[in-house]
């Protein structure tokens, strides 16, 4: 038997919070209702995403997750984020709801993928296919570390295991780093530290991310990663960063 579909019920606090986050994320909502119990049905091309209500219900507690496998993930975290850049200005990266940025999962045979955890407190997880696989044993050094850190802070949402961790191995490998790698980890270190509200800590980052010099190669490797530093620098920053353009 084949064409069968799998679609998600998801909980959430409110039924109207939840279809105006996914429109801004490029969703329609096809059907809602108020009785017998608050229902919304969100649809973009072909996913499709059901929520109900539930009075008293706390995001924070929420256990609500999916697994999505997307063709272009790049593609569709780039249509994400335009509608989040539109409705706030920036990139919702701490608190919820909040979008993680696509990275490889080591935990996931180094699939690429991202989260979006919504105003349920739901964690929707956007993964590349299986061609999109490493090869071979995975990285050492800062990259490897970098990569258990998202582990931690990206997959199971500890942010702070995940910040120590980054911590220790940004002061064992920083020096011996190559550049375009050590851009990586401290964007994600600044990342994280948004996440736990630590404004002088994403300025710190900001600024030694800045400070690593690039040249037109690693340019071009660390454009979505300097996309990511601009994102993090406007509201963060108590004077403005002068991030470097990606291009």
């Amino acid at each position: 038997m084949s064409g069968e579909r799998t679609v998600p019920l998801l909980p959430c606090r409110s039924v109207d919070e939840i279809a105006g986050f996914y429109t801004m994320l490029g969703f329609t909502r096809t059907y809602r209702q108020e009785r017998p119990n608050p229902y919304v049905v969100m649809e973009r091309d072909d996913l499709h995403l059901h929520f109900f209500g539930m009075p008293g219900f706390r995001p924070e507690d929420s256990y609500g997750s999916c697994l999505v496998v997307v063709p272009d993930i790049v593609e569709l975290f780039d249509a994400f984020a335009a509608g989040m850049r539109a409705a706030h200005g920036k990139l919702l990266v701490s608190g919820i709801p909040r979008m993680t940025r696509p990275r490889r999962r080591k935990n996931a045979e180094g699939v690429t993928g991202f989260a979006v955890i919504d105003p349920g407190g739901n964690w929707i997880r956007f993964t590349a296919g299986a061609d999109d696989a490493l090869a071979g044993p995975g990285p050492g050094g800062l990259t490897g570390a970098l990569h258990n850190a998202v582990v931690m802070g990206d997959s199971r949402g500890d942010h702070e295991r995940a910040a120590r961790l980054l911590d220790h191995a940004l002061r064992r490998h920083e020096a011996t780093a190559g550049p375009a790698e050590l851009v990586e980890a401290l964007a994600y270190r600044a990342e994280l530290a948004a996440r736990a509200e630590d404004a002088p800590g994403v300025r710190e980052f900001l600024a030694r991310a800045e400070g690593v010099p690039l040249d037109e190669a690693g340019r071009r490797a660390s454009a979505g990663t300097l996309t990511a530093l601009r994102d993090l620098a406007a509201p963060f920053s108590a004077r403005p960063v002068p991030v470097r353009p990606a291009d």
